[in-house]
């Protein structure tokens, strides 16, 4: 054990030794680096005062020649206002010789102005005798005229004031409807661009509506059983859906007859289903109707998902979806709803497109425009607020809603979106074959439009042609000159735009002519 301690005791001592000579040389380098940096820090200090003295020596050098170079400058600017002053001077002396020159003149002037006044004087009683004698001269002539004419002097000129008022107003309305033309020729242009090329893109059927349909039968045979035992069929059939259903003597046929396209589509699929399946008897008849009209409830969503979906229409509601789908089922004057709404929407979306507005916001406005014609219960609202309400309360925007309520003018337009859909819905309307109108109120409207001529003197004869797009009126050529033509085409237009309601515009042409007429014997 003693023999392991010793030498264990000496290697550690050797370590101690060793790490206490390392560190005396290192504290010994230490030392020799800290005079080495000393003797360095002082090189640098003298190089600094030395560089330092000779920055000094430029500094001033650049200063004395920087002051000797201003001073020069102020002798040059004292010397140019010497010589300005002595310009002035120069100026004054000579101003005042020409002052005392014009004294001189001013003097001369005086005596000959005295002269002239005098003269002016003479001129001027000589003047006033003279107007004393045209004032008797003109009494003289103006009773002599009245003597001639047989009209006193103010009968003269209310006559004449009469015929200038006349020619003026005239004048005034050729102006004013060739100012109009000239104005249409630039605005109307550019209008008829957009609007042509929207309606020329655009390919839609015309109208073909009514208020019956027609089931065709395979034989007659079925129409027994149809009416069944005393007309029980029958009678369950338009009690459950609301159609009259007409059975005469028309061969392999049945007429369904009501005002709701719905329920005349609800008793059309019911029958066929009856006339398919059979079974035709009051119980089953109150069955198939019921899932009928589950079925054309279904359909009518549907039909509103895929117009939506057809027109790129996004986030539509689904109430707002389900009225489109409705307006399958819905007739305008004639004209299928949906397909005036889709009409409708394409034009908007092509015209927005075209003036650079959103494209996207006016085929919504254009499709939901007639929304309020389709209401679930009755409401005496027009459609135009009634539609507006509906989309406010499904959240549509208010660009949106504006334009479904101002498109019949009921409220105020707030956007362009706006004019862009009630100039849409009249292009889809007036259009030729787009609407079935009731005879009896087409030609009143024709015969208003010929009334309205006959209103105003000097027509002869008024035709209201091309539909009622056209009014031709022949007027007397001895009551009507040229001027008065242009007058009375746009009276008439005036008032049949104040008076009348009518689609799309109706033109005015007056026609005058002269004839000399010569029998050769």
């Amino acid at each position: 054990m003693d023999g392991m301690i010793l030498p264990l005791l000496a290697a550690i001592i050797g370590i101690g030794v060793g790490f206490l000579i390392a560190k005396a040389m290192e504290k010994a380098k230490g030392k020799k680096l800290l005079n080495g940096t000393r003797k360095e820090a002082a090189t640098i200090l003298k190089e600094a005062k030395i560089d330092a003295e000779s920055i000094k020596k430029d500094k001033i050098l650049q200063a004395k020649e920087k002051f000797i170079e201003l001073k020069s400058e102020h002798e040059k600017v004292i010397l140019g206002r010497e010589k300005k002053i002595s310009d002035v001077e120069k100026r004054i002396r000579d101003r005042e010789s020409q002052v005392a020159s014009e004294v001189d003149k001013n003097k001369r002037l005086n005596k000959s102005l005295e002269q002239k006044e005098n003269d002016f004087n003479k001129k001027l009683d000589f003047l006033e005798n003279k107007e004393v004698e045209l004032d008797k001269m003109h009494k003289r002539h103006v009773d002599l005229l009245e003597q001639i004419s047989g009209l006193s002097a103010d009968e003269a000129k209310v006559e004449l004031v009469t015929s200038l008022k006349d020619e003026a107003k005239t004048e005034a309305m050729a102006f004013v409807q060739t100012s109009i033309e000239e104005a249409k020729l630039t605005a109307e242009q550019e209008a008829r661009k957009v609007i042509l090329g929207t309606i020329q893109r655009v390919g839609v059927e015309q109208a073909v509506e009514n208020c019956v349909s027609v089931f065709n039968l395979e034989s007659d045979d079925v129409k027994g059983r149809i009416i069944g035992r005393e007309g029980r069929n029958i009678r369950a059939l338009e009690a459950a859906t609301g159609v009259e259903i007409i059975v005469d003597d028309t061969p392999e046929a049945i007429i369904l007859s009501c005002f709701d396209p719905v329920r005349r589509e609800i008793a059309r699929l019911s029958m066929h289903k009856l006339v398919t399946d059979g079974r035709i008897h009051p119980a089953r008849i109150e069955e198939v109707v019921k899932k009928t009209e589950k079925q054309i409830t279904q359909e009518i969503i549907e039909v509103g998902k895929r117009t939506v979906i057809d027109l790129g229409i996004h986030g539509l509601h689904p109430e707002l979806i389900k009225t489109v789908g409705r307006m399958k089922y819905r007739s305008s004057y004639g004209q299928n709803l949906l397909q005036h709404s889709r009409e409708v929407a394409n034009l908007c979306g092509i015209m927005a497109a075209e003036m650079g507005l959103n494209s996207k916001v006016a085929k919504r406005a254009g499709l939901l425009h007639d929304i309020g014609k389709v209401p679930d219960t009755e409401s005496e609202l027009p459609h135009a607020l009634l539609g507006m309400e509906w989309a406010q309360k499904y959240g549509e925007k208010p660009d949106v809603c504006n334009a479904i309520g101002a498109h019949h003018d009921e409220i105020e337009m707030k956007s362009l979106i706006s004019p862009i859909v009630q100039v849409c819905d009249a292009i889809s309307g007036a259009r030729p074959g787009a609407r079935r109108q009731v005879l009896d109120s087409y030609i009143q409207r024709l015969k208003d439009l010929e009334n309205i001529a006959f209103g105003f003197s000097g027509v002869q004869k008024a035709y209201a042609i091309q539909a009622g797009r056209e009014l031709r009126v022949m007027v007397e050529s001895t009551k009507v000159n040229d001027a008065k033509a242009a007058e009375l085409s746009f009276g008439i237009s005036q008032k049949i735009q104040n008076d009348m309601t009518y689609p799309g515009q109706v033109k005015v042409t007056v026609i005058r002519e002269t004839r000399a007429v010569n029998v050769a014997k």
